[in-house]
């Protein structure tokens, strides 16, 4: 009987055994996946936002060459206003992007506003009237990448 006893009680603490060793894989598993779930998801948002920013500096970049070169009356302006009207698709194809990876409002109003800012350069008509739009296009893709970092913790 003794040995019936020691048999069940084996039989027992090793089905425990197998059933909490499950149950701590299960947790260890589900809480791996989920950290590497919220690092996919932070480098995506680094990728998306830094692609943003740059697609923001490379238009306001072409809006000045445009701007400079119709004040110069140079040759290739109508170029140069297409390459400007391409960089600020691309910068539009960011910000949709960017919006998608974080549903936060002051974020979206403040790619919004960079955008908007950069698109008031064009507007400009002397060298002087130019300084205030160029400024503030420039604080403002500042503006957004600091609104950006909160939605991009260090890495774990």
């Amino acid at each position: 009987m003794e040995a019936l006893a020691a048999s069940v009680v084996a039989v027992l603490g090793t089905a425990l055994g197998a059933i909490l060793t499950h149950v701590f894989q299960r947790r260890n598993a589900q809480r791996a996946e989920s950290v590497a779930r919220e690092e996919r998801l932070r480098q995506e948002r680094v990728a998306a936002f830094s692609s943003f920013a740059g697609a923001l500096a490379d238009y306001r970049r072409g809006q000045l060459d445009h701007w400079y070169a119709r004040r110069r009356e140079e040759p290739g302006t109508e170029s140069l206003r297409r390459e400007a009207a391409r960089l600020r698709a691309i910068a539009l194809e960011a910000m949709f992007r960017a919006e998608l990876l974080a549903s936060a409002p002051e974020l979206a109003t403040a790619g919004r506003q960079a955008l908007q800012e950069a698109d008031r350069m064009d507007l400009a008509r002397t060298r002087e009237e130019l300084e205030e739009p160029r400024t503030r296009s420039r604080e403002a893709v500042y503006a957004y990448v600091e609104a950006a970092r909160d939605w991009v913790p260090g890495p774990r």
